[in-house]
């Protein structure tokens, strides 16, 4: 049933366009409707940022994969999401990147160069040669987090969709399982 009442919202007859971001708040449908946009154009390759870090997470990722089921090509990038896209774009199948926030985290927590690497994966989706969906969670519409981590983190976040925004053909935000276009 689930799967049935995304579906009914991906837009009908309409093509993917090079770069569509689909933002939406935790379990708010926005992975499943990004898959079935894909899915309306022909299954590609899903690029993932998550790690199995813990069991919760272990389920997580199992509950996506059977979801998705085997006509996915799946290739995990927890850091290196410019050098995956870039790959993979080569075949012209339509790619689905799950998830900035994720990769965000993966990025801060190895140290990584922030602004940096998102200029690179901006760059990319600048000349991308295939159409690529990418799922963000939207992280700034909650409360104000008590430690300045968790402040910097949302910032970053937020700082990211914006940018990817910006340089995306279209932009739907997801609640309730529910999509509304924004761009």
């Amino acid at each position: 049933m689930e799967e049935e009442a995304i579906s009914e919202h991906v837009p009908e007859g309409a093509p993917l366009l090079p770069v569509t971001l689909v933002l939406g708040g935790a379990r708010s449908g926005k992975s499943q409707f990004a898959e079935n946009l894909i899915a309306a154009a022909g299954h590609g390759a899903y690029i993932a940022t998550a790690e199995a870090r813990d069991t919760e997470m272990r389920a997580r990722i199992d509950r996506h994969q059977k979801r998705r089921g085997q006509s996915w090509h799946t290739i995990e990038a927890p850091l290196d999401l410019v050098e995956a896209i870039t790959r993979v774009q080569e075949k012209g199948a339509p790619v689905l990147v799950d998830c900035l926030t994720l990769w965000l985290s993966n990025l801060r927590e190895a140290g990584r160069d922030i602004d940096g690497e998102t200029d690179s994966l901006l760059s990319c989706l600048l000349g991308i040669r295939c159409p690529v969906v990418i799922v963000s969670n939207e992280v700034g519409q909650g409360i104000v987090p008590v430690n300045e981590l968790a402040r910097r983190f949302r910032d970053q976040a937020g700082l990211l969709n914006q940018a990817v925004a910006a340089i995306a053909d279209r932009v739907f935000f997801v609640t309730a399982g529910i999509p509304v276009q924004l761009k």
